[in-house]
């Protein structure tokens, strides 16, 4: 089995001695795919070297650690890669999928988006010609993300003895709006992801694949077989990382700042599909139209720094920073701070949120899963009530047990957020043992084997 994924299960730091000493890479796909592969013979793992270090490291012939992942860090050119991944993934693709476009202005695709373009095709070469040289006879090749997306198209060609599966995490946008994009892109990007299995974490997510490949390659065009497997947290692994002394100091930290209040928390990258800014104004309404909830309740917004090579990324931020600012001066008072904007890049802050929380807001524009609607509920202590936007993939599986939140819809959420909070204990108490079931249904291994399962036909 080869993964292939552009982040992978190891980051560098150049130690001062000139060295080099070796950690876990971040994200939600090397969280759940870590554990699987370590120490398996038969697997390997071709990422991209990330940063100087990173490159540095593979350059010198750093091993990677031993007892873990074999993995295969390509050293990409700088340049090249900065095309691939801050201008076309994260600056088209990623805003494309998650519906982020303000079409009167953005995007425009200019002479040099083409130059930035045939970045992405480079780097998906790159990762291809990784694997067509190193891949045995017949192997199983799970490509990871819509960073890769060409990938499988350059595998059917070149090596079509290999069985090949893509798994896009995000969402994907729908036919109408994969017209948005230049045709090159759009017909590269549809056929080569027609080419072979292709999965994703949700039924909806995949009917809007499909109708985007139709639109785009035509209706009679052949479009591979498709799939929805979604993944939760390691329950195991979830709890002992919340049972660290870091993460008892973080709560203990934020028992103090809020006392016997009931709390609201969301957890979130700093980036705009999480919509962070409307839920502090439906938390203003919330304070607004509730007078008996003013002073006893506090809303913790834990916020983790995210793609700030971006402008709008950064835009977003001093958004962010004055919204809360905005019902902080409306509304606290000598005792009382309402809402605590936490912008460090803290774990063990971000997991004593979820297990101190009495209810957690997750309103994103979209997603194609978010994984912290589901480790909320097993990390968190307290029956704690989940408001979840009905534009998440994890909605699709807990939507049954949540508070259902139109994202759009300030009055909504905020008449969510007082469900939630004056919510009987008898009820919350059920709806949160139902989560925390949802939350187990569908562990990693499920989902890695459902992969290969596709990939063998």
């Amino acid at each position: 089995m080869i993964v292939v994924s552009n982040r992978g299960p190891f980051r560098f730091a150049r130690n001062d001695d000139g060295t080099f000493s070796a950690h876990r890479g971040s994200g939600g796909v090397v969280s759940a795919l870590m554990p699987l592969l370590a120490n398996r013979e038969d697997a390997t793992w071709v990422a991209a070297a990330i940063g100087e270090d990173d490159r540095a490291a593979v350059l010198a012939g750093t091993p990677t650690p031993t007892g873990g992942v074999h993995a295969k860090l390509l050293a990409l050119d700088p340049t090249t890669s900065r095309l691939h991944y801050d201008v076309v993934s994260n600056g088209v693709l990623w805003f494309l999928h998650h519906g982020l476009f303000d079409l009167a202005r953005r995007p425009r695709f200019d002479r040099r988006f083409r130059e930035a373009w045939e970045g992405y095709v480079s780097v998906n070469r790159s990762f291809a010609d990784a694997v067509i040289d190193g891949a045995p006879e017949g192997e199983t090749v799970l490509v990871q993300d819509y960073q890769l997306a060409l990938v499988p198209q350059m595998l059917a060609q070149g090596r079509p003895d290999l069985h090949v599966v893509h798994f896009t995490h995000t969402p994907f946008c729908g036919p109408s709006s994969v017209r948005v994009l230049p045709e090159y892109v759009a017909h590269s990007l549809c056929s080569s992801m027609a080419s072979c299995t292709t999965g994703f974490h949700t039924e909806r997510w995949a009917r809007a694949f499909r109708a985007s490949a139709h639109e785009v390659l035509g209706e009679d065009a052949g479009v591979g077989p498709t799939f929805a497997a979604s993944f939760g947290p390691d329950p195991a692994v979830l709890a002992a990382e919340i049972a660290t002394p870091e993460v008892d100091a973080e709560i203990a930290a934020l028992e103090a700042r809020v006392g016997d209040r009931q709390l609201i928390v969301r957890s979130d990258r700093m980036e705009l599909s999480k919509n962070i800014v409307r839920g502090f104004q439906a938390y203003d309404l919330l304070l607004e139209e509730h007078e008996k909830l003013r002073e006893r309740v506090v809303f913790a917004a834990l916020l983790n720094p995210s793609r700030e090579s971006l402008p709008e990324y950064l835009a977003y931020r001093n958004e962010v920073e004055q919204a809360a600012a905005r019902v902080n001066e409306r509304w606290a008072t000598s005792d009382w701070e309402p809402v605590i904007l936490d912008q460090r890049d803290n774990y063990a802050r971000s997991l004593a949120g979820l297990v101190r929380s009495d209810v957690l807001l997750v309103n994103p524009v979209r997603d194609g899963l978010n994984l912290i609607a589901l480790e909320g509920p097993l990390a968190n202590r307290r029956d704690g009530v989940l408001c979840l936007s009905r534009e998440a993939g994890a909605h699709d599986e807990l939507h049954h047990a949540c508070l259902t939140v139109q994202p759009f819809d300030v009055v909504q959420t905020a008449a969510a957020l007082h469900e939630a909070l004056v919510m009987s204990a008898a009820e919350r108490g059920t709806r949160a043992a139902e989560l925390r079931t949802l939350a187990q249904a569908n562990p990693p291994a499920a989902w890695l084997e459902t992969q290969l399962r596709q990939a063998r036909g």
